[in-house]
């Protein structure tokens, strides 16, 4: 690995492009080594692990009007959509829009956290979309895919995008661009170009998941997507974009995140090196904030030894700084205490969480969340007992620079109305690599089943998981096989809707 030092220089520096980050990413992803069997294995999980997830939110409102939109953008021998099957293409671009929000949507894929947050499976819909588009096989997208993975879990362990309140499309844009760049065997100059423009398109804040959590969440890979698809044409035909995107004098760093007087350390591998950061990260046995997947499995466990619920006085969570105020009470969110908040707010909400899986004893990404389920009383009493703390501890577990030590989870301490005190804590989920029962390729293939039971005939199951196993090996106009085709009438929209600007009058 080579460690890559990150900080503003002035204009007058003229600082050397081969001394940039953004060309140290590009160089990383037009040079990087073979994909290793087990790495490979890996993204056959996570093609698999998005399906799942795809499918089963198929037909909910976010997902319906990005399809809608993107069914208004046809394109003979474009992309496929989850659902509709190779009959149907779009252009590429809209094609990642539909189904990277569709993965998204239930907040029930992967995962990797350190200094910032991370969905890096947001990734693989527009590699899929491109990769179909230009005729690639499995081979090229396995590569994009695991390079995809590579820059963005490196960027996410050195460059805090949350303690300045940015979003972190700001980390998945340049990952998803040098993917691609990698997938289609770009030079170093046109990959280096595009992820300045991502770059510098992709910084939001983080407002949109704060508060009254909407549906924008689920729309936010898609963007990124377009924008890294967008990005690589432009760099192709020769186009610059802005640079240095990181050390400039009015760059991101400069202006979006610390200052001029910040700096970073971004480590990246050397050529010929073997992306190998996908193994690193981990998905999710629960629909809700990767930080309360170990919390929901010590619930369930810690349920019984509670006993009656109605007894509880208080229940103390006691947990990394993150959790604390992302999906805690120190937040300061009134909302994620509200039984009326959005299915988006509530799955970032550990008070609620905590309670659902306490009575429930289990967690279901539909019946978890419905209304007559938060509106509960017994829920909603027990809900507003519920309160974080963050510690040292926990926090410093978070960060833990060796993942085998790293922790996400935090102790309960329950207190009962005659004084008796439960506890018990979990460090990582039950599913986590680290965890009790870590997920391997039959987990994600359970997954699967589980999710598209009623969507899917087995044959079609099988079938599905049997391509995605075989990805490395699918030929150019094979990787239809890995966006599953729903029956007739079981995917709506099917067809614009004329809702909008893009699909008016083509209804």
């Amino acid at each position: 690995m080579i460690k890559h030092h990150v900080k503003v220089h002035p204009s007058a520096a003229n600082l050397p492009r081969e001394q940039q980050l953004a060309w140290a990413i590009a160089r990383f992803a037009a040079k990087a080594g073979p994909v290793e069997p087990d790495v490979a294995e890996m993204i056959a999980c996570r093609i698999v692990d998005n399906a799942a997830v795809a499918l089963a939110a198929i037909n909910r409102k976010p997902v319906a009007a990005a399809r809608a939109m993107a069914l208004a953008h046809p394109r003979k021998g474009g992309a496929s959509l989850y659902g509709l099957g190779p009959a149907t293409r779009v252009d590429a671009e809209w094609a990642a829009w539909a189904n990277a929000t569709a993965v998204r949507e239930l907040d029930f894929h992967d995962t990797f956290l350190a200094a910032d947050y991370a969905h890096p499976g947001d990734a693989i819909s527009p590699l899929v979309a491109v990769a179909q588009q230009l005729g690639l096989d499995g081979a090229a997208l396995v590569r994009g895919i695991a390079v995809a993975y590579e820059v963005h879990v490196a960027l996410v362990k050195a460059i805090s995008l949350h303690k300045y309140k940015k979003d972190h499309i700001a980390h998945l844009a340049p990952g998803t661009t040098a993917g691609i760049g990698a997938m289609l065997g770009l030079p170093v100059e046109v990959i280096f170009q595009a992820i300045n423009q991502t770059v510098h398109l992709a910084f939001s804040t983080r407002q949109s998941r704060k508060g009254e959590i909407s549906s924008w969440k689920a729309y936010v890979p898609g963007h990124s997507g377009k924008l890294a698809i967008e990005a690589v044409d432009r760099a192709m035909r020769g186009e610059a974009s802005p640079s240095p995107i990181y050390e400039g004098e009015d760059s991101v760093i400069a202006w979006m995140l610390g200052g001029p007087k910040d700096e970073y350390d971004v480590w990246l591998p050397a050529d010929g090196d073997s992306p190998r950061a996908i193994m690193e990260t981990y998905t999710k046995a629960h629909s809700a904030e990767y930080q309360a997947q170990a919390l929901i499995d010590l619930a369930i466990d810690l349920a019984p030894k509670i006993g009656d619920l109605g007894r509880v006085k208080d229940i103390l969570l006691e947990t990394s700084h993150h959790t604390h105020y992302v999906i805690g009470t120190g937040a300061n969110d009134p909302q994620k205490l509200d039984p009326g908040a959005t299915r988006e707010t509530l799955d970032h909400s550990i008070m609620y969480i905590l309670a659902v899986a306490l009575e429930d004893r289990t967690w279901h990404h539909v019946d978890s969340y419905t209304s007559a389920r938060a509106h509960r009383p017994s829920t909603v009493a027990l809900w507003h007992k519920i309160r974080t703390v963050e510690t040292p501890e926990w926090t410093q577990r978070y960060h833990e620079p060796d993942p085998g030590k790293r922790a996400f989870g935090g102790r309960l301490v329950v207190t009962l109305d005659d004084g008796t005190v439960v506890t018990g804590e979990r460090a990582v989920a039950d599913a986590h690599p680290n965890g009790a029962r870590p997920w391997r390729w039959p987990d994600y293939v359970g997954k699967f089943a589980t999710l598209t039971r009623e969507l899917l005939a087995d044959a079609e199951r099988e079938a599905f998981c049997a391509a995605a196993l075989a990805v490395p090996t699918l030929r150019a106009g094979e990787l239809d096989r890995l966006l599953p085709a729903l029956g007739a009438g079981d995917v709506v929209p099917s067809a614009p809707t004329g809702e909008g600007i893009f699909d008016r009058g083509l209804e």
